[in-house]
C-alpha cells in the first residue's frame, strides 16, 4: 500500500549544493537536516531548491558546498505557523541521493511526477503581454491518511484546460519545481524578500475515474 502511495509524488534533482546544513526535527531519534541546491534551468538562470535529509543519509557535520548532488524524493509540504497565519512551507524529501561529477550533460537535472486532487478552484488569468496562466493547488496523498499540498503553475494551451478543473478531480502532472523571489509586505514600512516554490507544469491531464 505505501509504495503505491509513494508512487504518485516522485521528484529527481541534480545540482549543486549550495549551503550549510541546518537542523529541522527529529523523528524517533532520527534527525532531519535542510541543505540548499542550485539547478540550472535551460535558460542558464538557476532555481534553489531546499532538500530534506536524514543523517542517516549523508554526513551533516560536513560543508558539502560547491559539490554536485543527485537526489530521489518527494515534494512534500507543511504548515508552519507564524504572524498569525500558517504559511505553507514546502521541500524535498530526500529518500536517495548520490554524488556526482557534475551535472551530466543531456540529463534531466529536475523532474517531478505527482498524482493528486484539485483542491481549490483554479485561477486563471491573462498577463499584460497576454500570456496565459493558470494556478492550480494540487493535494497528493501521502501514508497514514496525511496530504502534502503542492502549488502548481500553468501556462498556455495547459493553463486554458486547466482553468475548467473542478475541486476534487483526480489530475497527473509532469514538471519541474521552481523557486521565485516575491517581496512580502509585512507592514506600512517593513518588507521582506522571500522564495516561493511551485511545479512548473509541462505535461497534464486529468484522470477518468
Amino acid at each position: 500500500m505505501s509504495d503505491k502511495i509513494i508512487e504518485n509524488n516522485q521528484v529527481t534533482i541534480m545540482g549543486e549544493i549550495a549551503s550549510d546544513f541546518t537542523f529541522s526535527h527529529e523523528v524517533f531519534g532520527e534527525g532531519f537536516y535542510m541543505v540548499d541546491v542550485k539547478v540550472k534551468r535551460l535558460s542558464n538562470s538557476e532555481d534553489r531548491i531546499p532538500l530534506m535529509i536524514s543523517e542517516r543519509l549523508i554526513d551533516v557535520t560536513r560543508d558539502y558546498t560547491g559539490e554536485y548532488i543527485m537526489v530521489n524524493g518527494q515534494f512534500r509540504s507543511y504548515n508552519r505557523h507564524e504572524e498569525q497565519k500558517n504559511r505553507l512551507v514546502l521541500s524535498v524529501f530526500v529518500r536517495e541521493l548520490e554524488f556526482i561529477d557534475e551535472e551530466l550533460d543531456g540529463a534531466k537535472t529536475n523532474s517531478i511526477f505527482l498524482d493528486g486532487y484539485i483542491c481549490k478552484l483554479p485561477v486563471y488569468r491573462k498577463t499584460p503581454l497576454g500570456r496565459e496562466i493558470a494556478d492550480l493547488l494540487l493535494a497528493v496523498n501521502r501514508p497514514y491518511g496525511k496530504s502534502d499540498y503542492i502549488p502548481c503553475i500553468c501556462w498556455g494551451r495547459n493553463a486554458r484546460y486547466a482553468s475548467a478543473f473542478e475541486v476534487g478531480e483526480h489530475v497527473q502532472i509532469i514538471g519541474r519545481i521552481q523557486s521565485r523571489i516575491y517581496i512580502k509586505k509585512l507592514s506600512d514600512t517593513l518588507t521582506e524578500e522571500r522564495t516561493a516554490y511551485e511545479v512548473s507544469v509541462s505535461k497534464l491531464e486529468c484522470v477518468e475515474i
